[in-house]
């Protein structure tokens, strides 16, 4: 559950936003990042996110994204309370898959959400 002071972006917003200063941050954990990935994006899991946050960038927008938002959520709340600009991608890996974003396996190849 998110609450409405995280901000909540479209997989195309999130796209466009990647061109830039922005980060795409998976939460997800090591089985489904190794199934399909958007190419642009840093794996961290959440479970990881505690021993690993000084590995976020504080200098641009960090969007988090999981499998269809949940996690990603409850990540972008915890990052926005620690000083980041965190974003949660709506819809997660499912909503980018939709939209018709490029998803890649752990190899570079074709991937899938799962």
């Amino acid at each position: 559950m998110h609450s409405d002071s995280t901000p909540q972006i479209s997989a195309t917003e999130a796209a466009d936003l990647l061109t830039g200063d922005a980060v795409l941050l998976d939460v997800r954990e090591q089985h489904e990042w190794d199934a399909g990935h958007a190419p642009q994006a840093r794996h961290l899991a959440m479970s990881q996110l505690a021993g690993r946050i000084a590995e976020i960038p504080s200098d641009v927008r960090v969007i988090c994204v999981c499998h269809v938002g949940g996690r990603s959520a409850a990540v972008s709340e915890a990052l926005t309370r620690a000083g980041f600009d965190a974003a949660n991608l709506s819809g997660g890996m499912a909503a980018w898959e939709a939209a018709g974003l490029p998803v890649v396996d752990n190899v570079g190849g074709p991937g899938a959400v799962i």
